[in-house]
Parts: C-alpha cells; sequence; structure tokens
C-alpha cells in the first residue's frame, strides 16, 4: 500500500514529470523547444536547397544555414540536457507542411519560396531569441545574447536575397 501512494503521489504534478526539473519554467522549456525546431527546419530546408536550387547565392546562404544552425542546435540541446528538457526532436507539422511545400518547386519559385520561408523564419527566431535574453536561466539568456546578433544577420542577408530576386 505505501508503494501505491508513493507512485501516485510522485506522478501527481505532471508539471514536474513533463520537464523533469523543478527549477526550470515553462518558458524556458518552450524557448528550447522552438529554438531547436527552428533550428531543424531551417536545417532540412536548406539541404533541399542544396539540391533543388541552381542560385549561387542561395547555395551559399544555404550551406551557411546548415552550418551555424547545426552549431546552434548542438550548444541548444546541451542547455536542455542540462536543464532535463525533453522533446524539440522533431519538427512540428506546420513546418513539416511548409518544407513540403517547397520541396514541390524548382527554379525561380523554389529559390523566392525558400528564401522568403528563411526570412519569415528569421524574424520568428530574433523574436524567440531576443525575449530568451531575459529568461531566468543564466545559461539561456546566456545563449540568445550570443546567437541573436547571428540571427539578425541571417535574417539581413535573406532580406537582401529576397530583394534581389525576380
Amino acid at each position: 500500500m505505501v508503494m501505491v501512494l508513493f507512485f501516485i503521489s510522485s506522478c501527481k504534478d505532471s508539471k514536474h514529470a513533463k520537464n523533469y526539473n523543478e527549477m526550470i519554467d515553462e518558458g524556458s522549456v518552450s524557448f528550447i523547444q522552438q529554438g531547436l525546431e527552428a533550428g531543424q527546419t531551417e536545417i532540412k530546408a536548406s539541404e533541399i536547397a542544396e539540391t533543388n536550387s541552381k542560385n549561387p547565392h542561395i547555395l551559399s546562404f544555404a550551406k551557411t544555414m546548415i552550418m551555424a544552425h547545426d552549431t546552434t542546435n548542438d550548444a541548444l540541446e546541451q542547455i536542455a540536457i542540462n536543464n532535463r528538457v525533453r522533446g524539440g526532436d522533431s519538427v512540428s507539422i506546420v513546418h513539416q507542411k511548409m518544407i513540403a511545400n517547397i520541396t514541390s518547386l524548382s527554379g525561380n519559385a523554389f529559390d523566392k519560396a525558400y528564401i522568403q520561408m528563411m526570412v519569415t523564419e528569421h524574424q520568428n527566431s530574433v523574436k524567440l531569441y531576443t525575449a530568451a535574453t531575459h529568461d531566468r536561466i543564466d545559461a539561456i539568456q546566456n545563449f540568445a545574447r550570443r546567437a541573436l546578433p547571428v540571427l539578425k544577420m541571417h535574417l539581413d542577408s535573406a532580406n537582401l536575397i529576397c530583394a534581389t530576386l525576380k
């Protein structure tokens, strides 16, 4: 009977069971998961760009996205591990549809759709990371502050490429 009561009481607070950590709040968990998903989405889309595009600016940008977001995701994954946050290892249905949409395109239509996706995704990431610079966990704050200038630079590059496409 004591074992049953212990088991029931240990499962009572689903918030702690979900995060496995009493020190991290839902905002921090959300940032980690959204940040990882955004990075994975940009990597997947950029891998498709390396195959589908012939535009040297798109190809160079895609290569940069893969390298930069792979490194960023590794660092964010380490923060997730350190804070025992699970998830963020898959791409949402919305992002899957975005990737599927660009996959079906080719030529200039692909280039335009891909780079517009990168503009939108980086705008969202800049907002997400800006908010995270005020997170209550120092590791997340520091990570967001280091990553934010790079994300802004990616956004500027994507906007510049977008403006040059006809």
